[in-house]
């Protein structure tokens, strides 16, 4: 009895080693699929979204033609230079909004809807303020009224340039990212004592680097992946749910005119401009009688006067005739200046308004994170940050099959599956791993599916290592 006594602390110790074991053995293999087979993707987005953020300064200088003026004088009333857009353009196209020139020597960006342009573009005339000059004629997108040559590239990180379904991609790297992080952090912690000579062999010195690169850009990949998930399609959806839910929805302007019983203003979304659903844009193109822009002068002194301070901000007239004017300011960097105001085109009174400094902290984290992520918030600081981190992933993911290649089993060889690790844990954690799984498979849907296929690849290697079985005569 006094044996049994003394040596079920051990006992109990040894189990829990083994436990331990067990339950790491399991999360390397998943590290390892979540490498080779979610790894290319995680790439593509890395290197794109690196490309992306580098590149607003080429873009100024790519359409420098477009974007600035040479001409000299006093500017001319914003509705004449609306007036010249729209006789350039034509009947057919519809004013959606109009971005005046930020300062001396910037042209006035006038905004149109038409049929055949994608979700959230606008076709923009680009004039010039002393001269009413039409500059530019260009397809932009989005709130951020990104230029072409950025909106190939935000489609190309986005999806692919393949629409809808593409950015399934996107999501899925987003969906697996962080999950990697974590891994690699426990794997990390759990084999930190043991120190070999990185140059022993090639492969641990690749190794060695992969786990720096890892632990240096944890919190980073961390960050990128959370943002990343909050615009995604299908785990996107289930961020706004919960949002709505705990009332995190970012407050935006009622545009209804003061009526009884008008019903409130939904919620504004912060990732219209990189997912489409340009707010008012399909309202836009359904109305019947074009919007008048003969008082836009006088909506400007009227925001003006409502605190809208920022030299970047975007007009835009009401798509039907009980809904009013909206005037909001689109400078994201620090500090962020996104307040909007709604007029009423009758009386010039300020009928509603979301100020930034009011937002529930939630919608401001949420704001900045989603800018961040964009490289924008920070200026170019936050550029070269977001670079850097989408470089040195770039660099742990190629350091990470060259690990794989060097250690790659030889022909017909089978190591331990993602099942086979599961079924070594004991029954309360293959039962709380399970759970895990399935909500994480009901909250990011595109991780589910990846991980029924992990499986499936599971199954596949389990039946092909079995070895054939043996024929028997009867007697």
């Amino acid at each position: 009895m006094s044996t049994q006594t003394l040596d079920s602390p051990a006992a109990s110790a040894r189990e829990r080693a083994a436990g331990r074991s067990a339950l790491m053995a399991l999360v390397t293999r998943l590290h390892f699929y979540i490498g080779l087979f979610v790894g290319p993707f995680i790439l593509v987005a890395a290197v794109t979204g690196t490309l992306f953020v580098l590149t607003p300064q080429i873009e100024n200088l790519l359409y420098a033609d477009q974007l600035r003026t040479g001409s000299a004088g006093p500017a001319q009333s914003l509705a004449s230079q609306v007036q010249a857009a729209q006789v350039r353009i034509g009947a057919g196209p519809r004013l959606f909004a109009v971005r005046p020139a930020p300062g001396p020597g910037d042209t006035t960006r006038v905004m149109f809807t038409q049929p055949g342009l994608g979700d959230s573009e606008s076709r923009a005339l680009f004039v010039d303020p002393a001269t009413l000059e039409i500059k530019g004629d260009m397809i932009v997108y989005g709130t951020s009224g990104t230029l072409p040559f950025r909106t190939a590239l935000d489609y190309l990180h986005r999806n692919l340039m393949l629409g809808a379904p593409g950015r399934n991609y996107s999501e899925l790297a987003a969906s697996w990212m962080w999950l990697a992080t974590l891994g690699g952090l426990a794997m990390w912690l759990a084999g930190r004592r043991r120190r070999p000579d990185p140059a022993r062999s090639p492969r641990l010195r690749t190794r060695r680097l992969h786990v720096l690169l890892g632990l240096w850009l944890a919190v980073g990949l961390l960050f990128l992946s959370a943002t990343g998930l909050t615009w995604s399609n299908w785990a996107g959806g289930r961020v706004d749910q919960l949002r709505a839910q705990l009332g995190w929805i970012t407050p935006s302007v009622s545009l209804k005119l003061p009526v009884a019983g008008a019903p409130a203003a939904q919620g504004e979304d912060e990732h219209a401009h990189h997912h489409g659903g340009m707010a008012g844009m399909d309202g836009m193109a359904m109305t019947s009688t074009p919007a008048p822009a003969g008082d836009i002068d006088r909506i400007l002194d009227t925001a003006r006067a409502g605190g809208i301070d920022s030299d970047q901000l975007e007009i835009r007239p009401p798509r039907t005739a009980d809904q009013a004017w909206t005037v909001r300011e689109v400078d994201r960097s620090w500090p962020t200046q996104v307040d909007t105001i709604a007029i009423d085109p009758a009386t010039y009174a300020i009928t509603s308004r979301a100020d930034f400094a009011t937002f529930p902290l939630i919608a401001k984290l949420i704001r900045w994170g989603v800018d961040m992520h964009m490289g924008i918030l920070f200026g170019w600081p936050n550029q070269l940050l977001m670079a850097a981190i989408g470089s040195a992933l770039t660099a742990m993911i190629v350091l990470g099959y060259r690990m794989w290649w060097l250690r790659r089993p030889a022909a017909g060889a089978s190591g331990q599956t993602l099942t086979q690790a599961w079924r070594e844990l004991s029954w309360p954690a293959r039962l709380m791993v399970a759970a895990l799984a399935l909500a994480l498979g009901w909250g990011l849907p595109v991780m589910g599916a990846s991980l029924l296929a992990f499986l499936a690849v599971d199954v596949l290697r389990s039946w092909r290592a079995q070895p054939p079985k043996a024929l028997t005569r009867r007697a």
